[in-house]
């Protein structure tokens, strides 16, 4: 019970380990830690600090605009001020004093009608004047106006009159009234042609129909305190000025300010809205990468180690972007990035990755146009001018090139902004300065891309190919026969991949790597046999096939060893696939126990070729031993050999798995025959000459 138990456990992790090494797995795995990575890296710059801040608290340091803003609490009082300084419009209803008017004007008619009745005793009089009056009076007033003269009565109504037109003309507030009242009563004691009866009398008719015809114009003052407050200049706080300093008492305005700026954080917790629009931004971004390497880039997409390298890449050097852009935002190395991911995967896609850091890194960091396209121009440049770079020394030169180009690029936006030279000067060295670094990160970083992630690069390949690489230099010296013959087998597979669309420099580094396995047993291989001796002969065939056989195991171990790239290694066991030693398995037929002898103990263990460099060093490794072998290499001889020796190839099925058409092998075949006549010309047989019958001696 307890077996199967652990059966079943052992199953299990297992299977777990089988679903997380499938591709799609892993690229999910790496695309969840790099969206993460990347928000923990820049997701505190897509939005500054949030500040926890109360009406009444003091502001915890000096708090400044994030943007251009109106002022409007200051603004707002400022219209109220100006709404205020424009006084109050009233409007005189003229209606009214012509009403007024006409009332003193009736009075004084019915008045002359009763005083001209003459069969009326005085008192009748009075009660008839108090019945059809229109103006209510006292008892003693009634009996002024029936008892002054007609003179008095005419002289009075046209003072009265008078005082009424000269009083409401202007107009006569509510609030007045009174006060007006006054002054005219003061006005008629002033009077000396009017008896005191007549004064009195005036008096009390005045107060009695005088009345407010001074009225607030509601709709012309709204109209004119309207206007004032739209002249009002609107306050405006511009980007980067001091909302609120250290230590001062927030009020309601400067939390209002405050809040406008997205700097206020209202709720506790995180701040979800800006997580999710961070995280919403880097997916978006990552999408695009992920599509154009679907689409365009097939071989990337399914490359985990490519993506991983191409995913820290972007993580490094947007944390060190960042880090510079506190020194200035002229120093933030995008062309790292571009040159390294030219170099170690491909120039369209650090285009591409050029285009979206610049965007992204200028997005998080000053959201300035003019820095995105400078980041954008300079780290094009770097990718062109990196394209094909096949010393070290040729990524300083891009590095100087970078340089250049931002120097005439910030030069440029400062002529068109009209910055003063100095400043123009004072940038453009951070410019200087971008370039050079990112050449000296480029370089520096560059071995560990190389040797960490396994990735053959050119200038990788040509370091190998140096004369001087300890293994080759071991070649040399202990098995110079091999040595030179795995020189030609490099110069012909370089031709041969250059014709046919392959790596030549793989293939030819290739080459010169196949057969260091021979170093373990140098002389048990016929081109290091010098004194005529052959190992073989002293022991039997299927020692001297394992012996053999073994070089490419050999080799792969001394590759470990000296650490050469995988690509290397892969040709140098890949290079005999699993062809026959026919010269051993012949032998082995011809012996005492032939009949037992089974053709697979005498193949390689292969695997078969899997790329076209492989192949092709395996054809010109068979072609160049058995040219070397031929005794009379003639044109027709040597291009009949090499087609007999890739047909055996193919018909023996070593060339199944290597991507090679017939068409190449035909190419392959051409330039073969091409290089070997360049090794085995004729050469023409100089004459004995005798030096003295030369000189002229007997």
């Amino acid at each position: 019970m307890v077996s199967n138990k652990k059966k079943e456990d052992k199953l299990t992790t297992k299977n777990m380990f089988s679903f997380l090494n499938k591709t799609i797995v892993k690229q999910i795995l790496l695309a969840v830690v790099f969206t993460l990575l990347m928000y923990f890296i820049v997701g505190s710059s897509m939005a500054p600090e949030r500040i926890t801040v109360k009406v009444g608290d003091l502001a915890p340091d000096d708090i400044r605009a994030t943007k251009e803003m109106i002022d409007e609490i200051t603004t707002e009082k400022l219209k109220e001020e100006a709404m205020k300084s424009i006084d109050t419009i009233y409007r005189v209803e003229t209606s009214v004093q012509v009403k007024i008017k006409n009332d003193i004007n009736r009075f004084f008619i019915i008045l002359r009608e009763i005083r001209n009745m003459e069969d009326e005793t005085h008192a009748n009089k009075m009660e008839i004047l108090q019945n059809r009056t229109n103006i209510n009076l006292g008892i003693e007033e009634y009996s002024i106006a029936l008892s002054i003269s007609g003179d008095a009565l005419t002289t009075l109504e046209n003072n009265v009159q008078d005082m009424i037109s000269q009083v409401m003309g202007m107009g006569i507030i509510e609030e007045e009234l009174e006060s007006k009242k006054e002054s005219i009563s003061r006005s008629f004691e002033e009077l000396e042609h009017l008896s005191e009866n007549a004064k009195t009398l005036g008096i009390s008719i005045i107060e009695k129909t005088i009345q407010p015809n001074k009225f607030v114009d509601v709709d012309t003052t709204f109209q004119k305190r309207q206007e004032a407050a739209d002249q009002v200049t609107p306050v405006v706080i511009k980007e980067g000025q001091i909302i609120v300093e250290k230590k001062q008492l927030v009020d309601e305005r400067i939390y209002s300010l405050v809040k406008k700026t997205g700097l206020l954080k209202e709720t506790e917790g995180p701040d979800y809205k800006l997580i999710g629009g961070t995280m919403t931004f880097i997916l978006i971004l990552e999408a695009l990468i992920v599509s154009y390497l679907y689409i365009f880039d097939k071989e990337v997409f399914y490359d985990t180690k490519l993506l991983l390298v191409l995913a820290i890449i972007i993580l490094s050097i947007t944390a060190i972007s960042k880090g510079m852009y506190r020194i200035s935002e002229y120093l933030m190395p995008i062309s790292v990035a571009t040159m390294l991911i030219s170099i170690l995967i491909n120039p369209k896609l650090a285009i591409l990755v050029n285009l979206i850091m610049s965007i992204f890194i200028g997005t998080i960091t000053v959201n300035d146009m003019n820095i995105m396209i400078l980041l954008l121009i300079g780290g094009t440049v770097g990718t062109f001018a990196i394209i094909n770079t096949h010393q070290r020394y040729n990524i300083v030169l891009t590095g100087l090139i970078v340089s250049t180009i931002n120097i005439l690029t910030i030069s440029a936006f400062g002529f068109i902004h009209g910055v003063e030279f100095k400043e123009i000067l004072y940038t453009s060295l951070y410019g200087a300065l971008n370039g050079l670094f990112s050449a000296i990160l480029t370089i520096g970083s560059l071995p560990l891309w190389e040797n960490l992630f396994d990735i053959l690069t050119p200038l990788k390949l040509l370091e190998l190919s140096n004369p001087n690489q300890p293994l080759l230099r071991r070649l040399l010296v202990e098995s110079p026969g091999t040595y030179h013959h795995s020189i030609i087998v490099g110069n012909l597979s370089e031709a041969a991949a250059e014709e046919v669309g392959g790596n030549p420099l793989v293939a030819r580094v290739g080459a010169y790597y196949h057969d260091v396995g021979k170093l373990r047993r140098p002389f048990f291989f016929k081109e290091n046999q010098y004194n005529g001796e052959n190992p073989h002969d002293k022991i039997n065939p299927s020692l001297s096939t394992l012996i053999i056989t073994n070089h490419t195991k050999d080799g792969d171990e001394l590759a470990k060893k000296y650490k050469l790239p995988s690509a290397i290694r892969d040709i140098i066991i890949q290079h005999h696939g699993q062809t026959l030693v026919a010269y051993f398995y012949h032998k082995a037929l011809n012996s005492e126990n032939g009949d037992t002898v089974k053709a697979e103990n005498f193949r390689y263990a292969g695997p078969k070729p899997q790329t076209k460099e492989a192949a092709i060093v395996m054809l010109a490794d068979s072609v160049e031993a058995a040219t070397r072998a031929m005794p009379e290499p003639t044109k027709g001889k040597i291009e009949g050999l090499v087609r007999q020796i890739i047909k055996d190839k193919l018909n023996d099925g070593q060339l199944d798995e290597c991507g090679l058409t017939l068409k190449d092998l035909n190419t392959i075949a051409n330039t073969f025959v091409r290089v070997l006549l360049g090794i085995f010309h004729e050469r023409i047989e100089y004459p004995k000459l005798d030096l003295a019958e030369l000189k002229g001696d007997n």
